[in-house]
């Protein structure tokens, strides 16, 4: 968890801070509103109604040294729940990089429109799971028809399209024939840099030899 404050006033209470959530586990993301005058008390309604209502008690916390964390109250509760407080200095990503990378990441995102930044958002949310929903998302559902590992790159071609040289590979998976191999583009093959770059090694070695 992290804070972060001095933020623009906004929202059904003007709220002016806001406390970073990010599970190590999931890698979901939940941002809270608060006010930047909030007591250690407000700060423990909120992690109470919030973080223990959702996802039970925390084993280990990993924050700064803000003072609503390291008061005598919040120690109390940690000995109470039996959790594990994990401290650290002020902007340390080697140490927190998920939570300071969200932080400065939201700090960006007023400068950008919202028609820009929101897409982005919604492709994160249509991947996650949903606890509600047990059906898997689309695009999960069209990988699962994938033929499976890459055995090798057969041969490349380039194809202009809009003014632009495109190179496409021609794939073959394995335990498939030669009859479904596939035209791919790079990005588009599973770990597609690695075969790239043996069929190009590849190559290389074949014109070497003649």
């Amino acid at each position: 968890m992290d804070w972060a404050t001095g933020l623009a006033p906004g929202g059904k209470e003007n709220s002016n801070a806001c406390l970073f959530r990010v599970y190590r586990y999931s890698k979901s993301v939940r941002l809270l509103p608060f006010h930047k005058e909030d007591t250690a008390m407000d700060t423990a309604l909120l992690f109470w109604n919030d973080i223990i209502a959702t996802c039970v008690v925390p084993k280990i916390i990993i924050s700064d040294r803000d003072p609503n964390f390291t008061s005598e109250f919040w120690t109390n509760i940690y000995d109470i729940l039996g959790t594990k407080f994990s401290f650290y200095t002020a902007y340390h990503p080697q140490i927190d990089d998920k939570e300071e990378c969200t932080e400065e990441f939201s700090r960006k995102c007023p400068v950008f429109p919202v028609s820009l930044v929101k897409p982005y958002f919604q492709t994160g949310e249509d991947k996650s799971p949903s606890r509600k929903n047990t059906t898997t998302p689309p695009d999960i559902e069209e990988l699962e028809d994938f033929p499976g590992p890459v055995k090798k790159i057969i041969k490349f071609s380039k194809i202009r399209l809009n003014g632009k040289y495109q190179r496409k590979y021609l794939v073959r998976f394995k335990n498939q024939t030669a009859d479904k191999d596939k035209w791919l583009e790079e990005d588009a093959i599973p770990d597609g840099n690695l075969h790239v770059r043996r069929f190009r090694a590849s190559r290389r070695t074949a014109k070497y030899h003649q």
